[in-house]
């Protein structure tokens, strides 16, 4: 059957249930990762590690997740979508289930993370599900890219006091085990995603174009092709993923440390598990005001996204000096609904900057360059809590600004 092309993305249709999947796999993987949190205390209490040793566990899943994405970009560019969100399930379940069995902190390290495991199967399902949503949508991106992303929201809110119970009901061991069942949902979610080939995929795009005219072997250009290593030459995106990547030291330090900083200074669990429920629908509600307001054009992408960043840095630095719980709970929801609200904005803005035809690639490049921010944050504010990780984040802010100056006329890409 010929491949239907498509001269612009539908807005619409199939793609409210491209949305739905990306937002159940955006509830099951980066739900469970900011609610790892929860975790923490039993691993440092039954390893007998430092705060600071046992943060690498989730830093080194978010690096690897977001290291390993360009294969994932690779993958579905040369397999499909569908595919390869679909074994990015089954590896996401298996890493948990390994971690179940975890006697040293380092087998926590491997399978949790570092081993192509969870980090890597996380990477094949994100990866693909959110390029998706940006080939099914361009008017309404920023919204669609906002309702896929509160599953991360509601799900943080569901999870937090839902392991909080598993692990009083079932220990850690017994926790991990149920929520690796708990991934095996993302096979359904990967059926559901389409393919779709707009008028613009037949147009070869500036990386391609200099693959095909390289002295590289055939292989070595399908390489360049699938990875669209050119992007690293292409000013306006790296100037983007320098700004993400400053976002990205500071945006977790919160999910990985807010618990464990409510129960130093005397909140009990629930207490502290709340206050990470709280967080997650703030998130949820700025995700869903940052589609409708950004969808309205009465401010650029950029602006959009400086304004969000500079809100999420100033939040982020006022949590230390969150002494009583009303306080701490007030700037904890300041911090969800901001650090939500710029989420989808990233997304979106990608594709103005390289084109929608080379979505897979620049998204793959972006989330593994921006991993520096990810692995580095939380083991450093472990340290010295969260004290000036929110200076990459007004840094990044103003770079943003940087990222407009660079554009060619009313566009970001280049011809």
């Amino acid at each position: 059957m010929a491949t239907r092309v498509r001269s612009k993305a539908p807005d619409g249709g199939w793609g409210w249930m491209i949305v739905l999947a990306a937002f159940i796999q955006s509830a099951l993987v980066f739900g469970v990762l900011r609610s790892f949190g929860v975790f923490f205390v039993a691993f440092v209490e039954h390893f007998s590690e430092s705060a600071s040793s046992v943060s690498w566990i989730t830093s080194i899943a978010v690096a690897v997740q977001q290291f390993c994405s360009p294969v994932a970009s690779a993958l579905s560019t040369y397999f499909g979508a569908r595919s390869v969100v679909m074994l990015g399930g089954v590896i996401s379940s298996l890493g948990l289930a390994l971690a179940s069995l975890a006697t040293s902190l380092l087998h926590l390290y491997l399978s949790i993370g570092l081993l192509s495991v969870c980090g890597f199967g996380w990477a094949l399902v994100f990866t693909p599900s959110v390029a998706a949503v940006s080939r099914y949508f361009n008017l309404r991106r920023t919204l669609a890219m906002g309702l896929a992303f509160t599953g991360v929201g509601i799900s943080s809110f569901v999870f937090s006091p839902l392991f909080q119970y598993l692990l009083d009901e079932y220990t850690w061991r017994g926790a991990l085990l149920i929520i690796a069942a708990m991934m095996l949902n993302l096979l359904a979610c990967g059926a559901l995603i389409r393919p779709l080939t707009l008028k613009e995929d037949l147009v070869a795009g500036p990386g391609m174009e200099v693959a095909a005219g390289s002295r590289c072997p055939a292989s070595c250009r399908l390489l360049l092709n699938l990875l669209d290593l050119p992007l690293l030459r292409h000013l306006p995106f790296l100037t983007f993923v320098l700004v993400i990547t400053l976002i990205n030291a500071g945006y977790f330090v919160p999910y990985f440390h807010l618990v464990a900083h409510a129960r130093t200074i005397g909140f009990d669990q629930y207490q502290a598990a709340f206050l990470m429920s709280a967080t997650a629908i703030a998130d949820l509600v700025g995700r869903l005001v940052s589609g409708w307001f950004a969808d309205r054009r009465r401010l650029r992408l950029v602006h959009v996204l400086a304004l969000w960043t500079s809100l999420t840095g100033l939040s982020l630095v006022l949590i230390p000096f969150g002494r009583h719980y009303a306080v701490l709970m007030l700037v904890g929801v300041a911090y969800g609904f901001f650090s939500g609200a710029l989420t989808p904005v990233v997304f979106s803005l990608l594709p103005d900057i390289v084109g929608i035809g080379r979505i897979y690639g620049a998204l793959g490049l972006l989330q593994m360059l921006e991993s520096v921010g990810g692995l580095l944050g939380a083991p450093i504010s472990g340290r010295r809590w969260a004290k000036g990780l929110w200076w990459a984040q007004n840094w990044a802010s103003g770079l943003c600004w940087a990222c407009k100056l660079s554009q060619s006329g009313s566009k970001y890409r280049t011809s």
